[in-house]
């Protein structure tokens, strides 16, 4: 019998299917085509592409056998995939959440903006996007993001060393229910977070990573603890442009509220 046939069941033993997508995921590029895959009824597929990712064995020539139109959620983290795959991750149109952060201690380089705007152009309903070090991508894809998907609420830029303030004014003008922003090692100066931290989100806005951020200074540090009353975890450690002017303002908000998480050096 098939895995179509026991997936078709009426009544399908569960722990069958379930050693049998197992048992798939690890053999797929040796055992199985295009052909013994596609086929599978969404809720395997749904299975099976956890199990791949997992595993990372997602590439490009075989991501295409298990995506469908109703996948919501993907971490391709530990994949080897490119703007490529991207285009087909384009046709989900109900997904909410893709993780393209890249494996620890590496960057990933085939991911760029292009990909990054497909995604976005056909995928309105994404909440979360994170692209950890994909260091190919520029304020472009951003700002595909920002205007395509409106209910982001969490973005993850670290390490992306092409963005800028262009990446902050685009998703402060258009994502007003965003409250979780990585920009860890980017390009991002004080004038961007001003701007984001002004802007309709300024109210949800929880969580900030300006860590390693270069150009950023005691400015910005208190523009957010200034117009975000919700702020929870503020990490701007590796500052060198910071001094004991935030390390004040934050002891005197510390006076007042709790945060969960606060790192700095001066």
């Amino acid at each position: 019998m098939s895995l179509v046939d026991r997936g078709r069941r009426a009544e399908p033993d569960v722990d069958d299917i379930c050693r049998c997508l197992v048992f798939l995921s690890k053999n797929l590029s040796r055992y199985y085509m295009s052909s013994d895959v596609e086929p599978l009824p969404p809720h395997l597929k749904d299975k099976l592409i956890t199990l791949l990712c997992a595993q990372g064995l997602l590439t490009d020539s075989n991501i295409g056998w298990v995506l469908h139109p109703s996948v919501k959620k993907l971490d391709l983290r530990d994949c080897d995939v490119s703007d490529n795959a991207l285009q087909l991750v384009s046709r989900c149109r109900q997904l909410k959440k893709i993780n393209l952060n890249a494996s620890k201690g590496e960057e990933r380089t085939a991911i760029t903006s292009k990909g990054i705007t497909a995604v976005a152009q056909s995928c309105p309903y994404l909440h979360e996007v994170t692209l950890k070090k994909c260091r190919n991508l520029s304020d472009v894809g951003v700002l595909a993001l920002s205007l395509n998907c409106p209910l982001l609420q969490i973005v993850n830029l670290s390490g992306c060393v092409m963005v800028s303030d262009a990446s902050l004014r685009a998703l402060g003008e258009n994502c007003p229910l965003l409250h979780s922003v990585d920009l860890s090692a980017t390009k991002v100066t004080d004038g961007g977070i001003i701007t984001l931290v002004t802007s309709r989100c300024s109210q949800n806005l929880k969580e900030i990573h300006i860590d390693r951020c270069t150009y950023v200074t005691d400015d910005a540090v208190e523009a957010i603890l200034t117009c975000c009353p919700n702020i929870d975890i503020l990490l701007f450690h590796g500052c060198p442009q910071t001094t004991d002017r935030s390390a004040i303002a934050i002891e005197q908000l510390l006076r007042s509220k709790k945060l969960s998480q606060v790192t700095w050096t001066v």
